[in-house]
């Protein structure tokens, strides 16, 4: 069954990226004099649905990992069941220092066009990708992503957990506000907006990160982009120009590597987490231990290393370089019991030797506490002995040897962009 999924997903993604391309028919607007390379600096992965918000505008604020000096934004109705039609959609910078403030920054506000549109409409199951925008955009800096959805266009793809305050409109087409006091709503979930990328001078591409709640930031501070990726990505951000690659956060609370639950399982939205992704050198694989502790309860390690062989084989297949991260402790939490514990050492110790991936990131032995090696560390703890607080996710980011995420180039072929149906023009690496 999950076999069959693959394969139909994989030939949707084929035409997923519709109206992507640059502005004036793929023409420049601006000369260079050296080649500029298309790099992802952010993303949401399509975590379920939520009912369509009609008439309204939904502003999304989304946090860069690197910057670059022009944008393309990634609309997302691949979980809808009806075309989704945009009204209009702009993207500007925030306000600065005002992680929960509605406003732009004067002087940033760029529509949003696709194939030369304002309005677009995306089909079911697809993904469209935005005209190229001409904007500097540092690195570390909020982005506003405004959409309006005139009509009713079924339920709306969403990430529900972003851990981040993003403003509605109720009524009208607000995305040219540069002031936000018609965004007199909040939410804390990413409606329709799952991915940006930035042009940069520098080549380095970009590390995603696959995973549950733990990698979606779950227990860390709201609205201060503080989950382990975007700690990883700060670390990266100290390396020279040449080496700073954009981080990716394709965590989705509730997943599974095996079974749809909250969101499709990590196998079925591999292409599309990942593979479509831009720029992708390295990927960290941070999932199952929702399919050990969640109902129906996965016994056999054999399974989920199964699994984490299907994705390594795949992300080789591009070219990408491919980290397992061991499984953290959870003794204390709810859906915990001894033989569940078996079960995440035993997939553990496969990970550490078991040559399932090209490196390993020993989370588990990051934050467990060494006289109860089945709790994670007091400190780390937000209280519900699952998920990480703010140290915690630091430790996990910290963790990491850098050198692995940079090595991949020398030691294989250099990855190929992902380029399924991207126009000649945007095809840039």
């Amino acid at each position: 069954m999950v076999r069959q999924t693959l394969v139909a997903m994989a030939g949707a993604l084929t035409l997923t990226l519709m109206g992507t391309g640059v502005a004036h028919g793929g023409r420049e607007p601006l000369a260079r004099t050296a080649p500029a390379h298309w790099t992802g600096t952010w993303e949401g992965s399509a975590s379920g649905t939520a009912p369509a918000l009609p008439g309204a505008s939904i502003r999304n604020v989304v946090h860069t990992s690197v910057g670059g000096t022009a944008v393309r934004v990634r609309i997302s109705n691949r979980l809808g069941t009806l075309p989704l039609t945009l009204g209009g959609a702009t993207l500007a910078r925030q306000v600065r220092n005002a992680p929960k403030s509605p406003d732009a920054l004067p002087g940033t506000m760029r529509t949003l066009t696709f194939g030369g549109r304002k309005k677009v409409t995306v089909p079911v199951g697809r993904d469209a990708v935005s005209d190229t925008v001409t904007l500097t955009v540092p690195a570390a800096t909020n982005l506003l992503v405004t959409l309006h959805t005139p009509a009713n266009s079924g339920p709306a793809t969403y990430h529900r957990d972003a851990l981040q305050t993003n403003f509605i409109a109720p009524k009208g087409n607000r995305v040219a506000d540069t002031r936000g006091t018609a965004f007199t709503a909040t939410t804390r979930s990413w409606y329709y907006v799952t991915g940006v990328d930035v042009r940069r001078a520098e080549p380095t591409g970009s590390v995603v990160a696959l995973g549950d709640s733990l990698t979606d930031g779950s227990g860390s501070t709201p609205s201060t982009n503080r989950r382990w990726p975007d700690r990883l990505a700060e670390r990266l951000r100290a390396r020279p120009a040449h080496r700073q690659q954009g981080v990716l956060n394709a965590g989705v609370a509730g997943n599974r590597l095996l079974l749809e639950g909250r969101g499709p399982s990590a196998l079925t939205r591999f292409d599309a987490d990942v593979l479509s992704r831009t720029g992708v050198r390295t990927l960290i694989v941070m999932e199952g231990i929702n399919d050990i502790k969640s109902a129906p309860n996965q016994t056999d390690p054999a399974a989920l290393t199964a699994a984490y062989r299907e994705i390594v084989r795949r992300a080789h297949a591009r070219g990408i370089r491919v980290i397992g991260a061991t499984l953290t402790p959870f003794g204390g939490y709810g859906g915990y019991t001894d033989k569940r514990e078996r079960v995440r050492q035993e997939v553990n110790r496969l990970i550490r030797g078991g040559g399932l991936f090209d490196a390993v990131a020993d989370f588990d032995a990051v934050v467990r506490d060494p006289s109860r090696p089945s709790r994670m560390l007091a400190a780390y703890d937000p209280g519900d002995h699952l998920h990480f607080n703010d140290a915690g996710m630091r430790a996990l980011a910290d963790s990491i040897d850098l050198k692995t995420l940079a090595g991949w180039l020398t030691e294989r072929r250099r990855p190929a962009a992902p380029t399924a149906g991207l126009p000649r023009s945007a095809r840039q690496d």
